[in-house]
């Protein structure tokens, strides 16, 4: 059977076949994403194994790049999905039905990689050494990351911000085979008070199909507003302060006094925290490590219900790639410096006024997220080192799933170091 696509004014894929047409968005995990011109057989399913039940005739094409194209037969079902994963989405139910194999979940061999970052970065802690904690996490993971089974393009690097002579924007990483991913890291979220000897550090990973991840261009900080599920969908970061903690506390079922505030202790947010004050929320300064703060309101044990204020872009990226995840939210605003900045992203064509979901910082529900604690904190537990070896705790998310797993590890460095080449 023929099939055609084009895509009209209004930007919507129009399906074309020769008794008829289907309207419909194309999209694949959240992104618009052209149909082409193809011949492809076709099948129709009446009913469906998963669920024990007859539903609505749906016929399908499958795409030979990969992709399918499908129409019911008398029921408002569009769109398209990629293989091996035919997901059929009814509307009406708001609910997914997975006709497929289990397949591969890159976290679980990201954790790896974080691991070893934690267990190179945590010899530093305290000993005032930031050049040191740097250079131990960024080779401890680039060398793991050469081990994973993918084609990996780092997005979201080190080089460019702390000066680092590996994992930069635009390297490549990952054995070359498929799939091709954009990658975020962040060897070490949290340097400074590693070297110091604080908590909350943490060694972080994301990963999400090619072109999806957001690049920050020239922008270093963002402005972010960041709430765990029960708050999805109730914040606006052009709110004010008093109105976004009104609508948490309301979503949360408690009172703004109840509410406890995560903000980085910066000069720049004297303003901010005066304004939480007046409203009568906790405040928790921290002095650095915002990836973990904003997971950190996703995590109940964490006792934390709100990110606000000004923080690195890259952070904004990682901890939006678990969020999309774990069921929270984040929106950013993208921070000028300096006018020069301001004048190169507007250059590259980038609005500062542009306010970023989740959606734009990674355009994808088949997003892995791993993250391993150097030192302790709320969200994890740091390394611990004795002569029998090392333990870690790390998180674990899976965007596809919304599967989180808290893995305790327990590293036998003897053996370890005889294979790996790296001095743990």
């Amino acid at each position: 059977m023929e099939g055609e696509s084009a895509i009209s004014p209004d930007g919507v894929h129009r399906w074309s076949r020769g008794e008829g047409s289907l309207d419909g968005v194309g999209c694949f995990l959240g992104r618009r994403m052209p149909l082409c011109n193809v011949s492809m057989p076709s099948f129709e399913l009446s009913s469906c194994p998963a669920i024990g039940r007859s539903v609505p005739r749906l016929r399908v094409w499958a795409h030979p790049a990969g992709r399918v194209a499908r129409e019911p037969v008398g029921h408002p079902w569009t769109g398209f999905s990629r293989l091996p994963y035919l997901v059929l989405y009814n509307p009406l139910r708001r609910r997914r039905m997975m006709l497929s194999k289990p397949t591969r979940n890159l976290a679980l061999e990201l954790v790896r990689v974080t691991e070893a970052a934690a267990l190179a970065a945590g010899r530093y802690m305290g000993r005032g050494d930031k050049e040191a904690v740097d250079r131990a996490a960024v080779t401890a993971m680039r060398h793991l990351l050469g081990t994973v089974r993918m084609n990996g393009t780092v997005v979201i690097g080190e080089g460019e911000k702390d000066g680092a002579p590996m994992l930069f924007c635009g390297e490549s990483v990952g054995t070359g085979d498929p799939p091709e991913v954009d990658i975020a890291v962040d060897p070490v979220d949290g340097t400074t008070p590693l070297a110091m000897g604080n908590l909350n550090a943490i060694s972080a990973v994301a990963l999400a199909p090619r072109g999806t991840m957001y690049d920050p261009g020239p922008f270093m900080y963002m402005d972010k507003v960041a709430v765990g599920p029960e708050a999805r969908g109730k914040i606006d970061i052009h709110a004010p302060v008093a109105d976004n903690l009104a609508k948490v506390a309301r979503a949360k079922g408690d009172s703004v006094r109840d509410l406890t505030v995560v903000i980085l202790d910066r000069p720049r947010h004297e303003r901010l925290i005066a304004e939480v004050r007046a409203c009568g929320a906790r405040i928790r300064l921290i002095p650095a490590c915002d990836i973990a703060a904003a997971l950190m309101t996703a995590w109940e044990s964490s006792h934390i219900d709100i990110l606000l204020g000004v923080g690195g872009s890259p952070e904004a990226v990682l901890a939006a790639c678990a969020l999309r995840a774990m069921g929270g939210e984040i929106q950013c605003r993208l921070i000028a410096r300096s006018d020069a900045e301001r004048r190169a992203g507007e250059e590259r064509g980038y609005h500062l006024d542009h306010v970023l979901t989740h959606d734009d910082l990674v355009a994808s529900e088949d997003v892995f997220f791993a993250a391993t604690g150097v030192t302790d904190g709320e969200l994890l537990r740091g390394v611990d080192y004795s002569g029998r070896g090392a333990v870690t705790e790390s998180l674990v998310v899976r965007g596809l799933t919304g599967t989180i797993r808290r893995i305790h590890a327990i590293h036998r460095l003897d053996k370890i170091r005889q294979i790996s080449g790296v001095d743990y």
